[in-house]
């Protein structure tokens, strides 16, 4: 019943953006390597739409640039609401101006980045791991740097290419 209610609802969904919009707030240009290079911490939001379930998360990031600032890998400690603690690193490869590919250990296959109209795009697909399992996303986000120098990274998340929730992350200094 509980897997024939979550497929209504993702069909019922089916119509809402894969994508999220850029930014309508004044925003900065910002680059990946902009983003996420030093030490920072932020804050998290993960919301399923249909069930409108929420899960908070805290995060530590250290990104460092090497190879002459061709690959950047970005540590992140995460602490979630339910007391799960995950430790997963990034690894991006610039591939030229304005673009990067990268891997984690949950992605499957590799993240595409474009950095573009002063905002960063990242797509990519993973498995999740919860306290209930591990569940394959995609995730699609838009990262910006809002004026009062917050880096925010917005991401619809869908399942089997249905778009289900959201995730707001918002990053400081």
């Amino acid at each position: 019943m509980h897997r024939r209610l979550f497929l209504l609802g993702a069909l019922a969904l089916g119509g809402c953006a894969s994508a999220p919009a850029s930014p309508t707030v004044p925003t900065r240009p910002v680059t990946l390597d902009a983003a996420f290079v030093g030490r920072k911490r932020g804050k998290g939001l993960f919301r399923v739409w249909l069930t409108g379930d929420e899960r908070r998360f805290d995060a530590r990031l250290d990104g460092r640039l090497s190879r002459g600032g061709q690959r950047m890998t970005v540590v992140e400690d995460f602490v979630y609401d339910d007391g799960q603690t995950d430790r997963l690193t990034w690894v991006f490869d610039r591939n030229g101006p304005g673009r990067w590919t990268g891997r984690r250990e949950d992605t499957v296959g590799q993240a595409t980045v474009i950095e573009e109209n002063g905002e960063v795009r990242l797509t990519y697909t993973a498995d999740f791991k919860s306290n209930e399992g591990v569940t394959r996303l995609g995730f699609a986000d838009v990262i910006y740097l809002r004026e009062d120098g917050v880096i925010v990274n917005d991401a619809v998340v869908s399942r089997a290419g249905i778009p289900v929730g959201s995730i707001r992350f918002e990053i400081r200094q």
